[in-house]
């Protein structure tokens, strides 16, 4: 897969979710977060995120927060938990 943004231009492998199996997308994280361009599952209907609010330790009942599957391409495509707002 190849992102483009600001002109920079990132190739990386084209990545399946393990938990839906749907393309996962490359994103460029804030700057503030230490990363750079990681790859997300965004298929709101993954069970994996729709499964997710209860990862989320003190989260209070009526918190809209989940996570969303996501990986380093930096660190060899390690997978870790993306927060993020439920829909």
């Amino acid at each position: 897969m190849i992102h483009e943004y600001a002109g920079v231009i990132t190739e990386l492998e084209d990545r399946v979710c393990p938990h839906c199996n749907k393309p996962m997308e490359a994103w460029l994280a804030p700057p503030d977060s230490g990363w750079g361009v990681i790859v997300v599952c965004f298929n709101n209907g993954c069970e994996y995120y729709q499964d997710s609010p209860d990862d989320i330790i003190n989260k209070r009942d009526d918190g809209r927060m989940g996570c969303r599957y996501a990986e380093n391409p930096d660190n060899n495509y390690t997978p870790f938990n993306l927060v993020a707002v439920r829909f």
